[in-house]
């Protein structure tokens, strides 16, 4: 198994949407990118820790790749918009992909440039690419939000 880590906006719709990505063996929703040790929601919510929201995919290399993730990181919000998605602003809410690796590095380095190149957005991709850092799992209430409020409140019809 290996891990990837992806920041689009508020954790919980990113980590709902990567859950269903085939391949996809687990996910987290956490906090990486920042200084504080052990952050909270809380203070990751006043934009002062320096982390963005971010959700860890663990994955079966065999079954799909980095690039794969990468692509599907892609569609699952604007990457034109810093310190925002819809209306969750702030630099916890920024783009980002994480790398593991040099070669993840690279490859998220020439998509966003290809993604800039290719026309399909009329402002420049700000998505942030940088080294993974220690990622600090969120509070439990958070991960797997969706899945929980489902199970309360039913189907939406």
């Amino acid at each position: 198994m290996k891990k990837a880590y992806f920041a689009a906006g508020c954790f919980w719709g990113v980590e709902e949407a990567f859950r269903k990505v085939p391949g996809v063996v687990e996910t987290a929703v956490g906090y990486m990118g920042g200084t504080v040790d052990r952050p909270t929601y809380g203070q990751v919510c006043t934009g002062k820790t320096g982390h963005a929201e971010t959700v860890e995919v663990i994955y079966d290399p065999e079954k799909v790749t980095f690039a794969d993730l990468l692509r599907h990181f892609w569609t699952l919000h604007d990457p034109t918009t810093p310190d925002r998605q819809g209306p969750d602003v702030g630099s916890q809410y920024r783009s980002a992909v994480f790398s593991t690796d040099e070669g993840e590095r690279d490859l998220a380095l020439a998509e966003k440039e290809e993604l800039d190149r290719s026309g399909k957005y009329r402002r420049p991709v700000v998505t942030e690419i940088s080294p993974a850092s220690r990622f600090w799992r969120a509070e439990e209430y958070h991960q797997r939000y969706f899945e929980k409020m489902r199970r309360r409140v039913g189907p939406v019809r």
